[in-house]
């Protein structure tokens, strides 16, 4: 199994940045994709972005831009870089790996315990 920890996460002020990680354990040679969903309280959880093996990242259009998605494959740990914070970026934050995701589902996925990001106006 894959083991995820997460980090990161926190309160900031509309406009500013966060940068939150991910550090993969266990069965890493199944991972062929990472990335970060998201989910407020009574709402979906959403694809933010995810990264491949091969460095083929994929964003949120609504995203795209503000965020950044990239990996540290010695360290086995995805980052997500968030710059000019919203508050409707307000959410729970979740690592995902994967053996693929379909459209925004994640096939084998295992996923982390979430971290919280709030962003005050």
């Amino acid at each position: 199994q894959v083991q995820l920890v997460e980090s990161g996460g926190g309160l900031v002020q509309a406009g500013g940045s966060l940068r939150l990680s991910c550090a993969a354990s266990g069965s890493i040679f199944s991972i062929n994709v990472m990335g970060w969903y998201r989910q407020a309280p009574g709402k979906q959880r959403e694809l933010v972005a995810t990264i491949t093996s091969g460095g083929i990242t994929n964003y949120a259009d609504s995203l795209k831009g503000r965020f950044t998605i990239s990996r540290d494959n010695a360290k086995n740990t995805v980052y997500l870089q968030m710059n000019s914070l919203k508050p409707e970026d307000t959410a729970v934050y979740y690592c995902i790996a994967a053996r693929a995701i379909t459209g925004t589902n994640p096939i084998f996925g295992s996923w982390g315990q979430g971290t919280q990001v709030t962003v005050s106006s």
